[in-house]
């Protein structure tokens, strides 16, 4: 399976099925998000493809990307340079308010969690590298709109532990 196809299946069966994102299977069933593998050789070129992927959003063609990184084997600490590159880029061009950044990687670790093991990284743990680009205006605008946004993330690491836990059971 391609970067793309795995990362499509990963969103599909894993973030949408478990219900990790509860904003994430309405853009998808629209249409309205886009997977694209990155061709980038090295950082620059990975930089400018995110660049031209803000203006894919910008222009209302897509409500969200996620550009998959396949090619530059980067681990999990390459990436979150990379996405800090990212942003500190974003700023530059004036548009660190107009959009969002989220890294995933297959090795995440949260830093305040309870270490690689721990289930709940699964929530940021993708098939492979990725920087997911969101608008800003509409992540505020569904954040408006959830009855307690703050209950995700912990709703979240209780599921995953609790499947792990389940998973493990004889």
């Amino acid at each position: 399976m391609d970067a793309v196809a795995a990362t499509e299946a990963w969103v599909r069966d894993f973030v949408i099925a478990l219900d990790l994102c509860p904003f994430a299977a309405g853009p998808l069933g629209r249409g309205a998000v886009r997977v694209v593998a990155s061709r980038g050789a090295d950082v620059a070129e990975l930089l400018a493809e995110l660049l031209d992927e803000v203006e894919v959003l910008l222009e209302g063609v897509a409500e969200t990307t996620l550009l998959v990184v396949p090619q530059l084997r980067l681990g999990f600490e390459d990436l979150l340079d990379i996405s800090e590159l990212a942003e500190d880029l974003l700023e530059q061009q004036g548009l660190g308010g107009e959009i969002q950044l989220v890294a995933f990687h297959p090795d995440y670790v949260f830093a305040d969690g309870d270490g690689p093991d721990d289930p709940a990284n699964a929530t940021n743990r993708s098939p492979f590298p990725t920087l997911h680009l969101l608008v800003a205006a509409e992540v505020e605008a569904v954040i408006q709109d959830h009855p307690d946004i703050a209950s995700i993330p912990t709703r979240n690491v209780a599921l995953l532990r609790r499947l792990a836990e389940e998973s493990d059971a004889p």
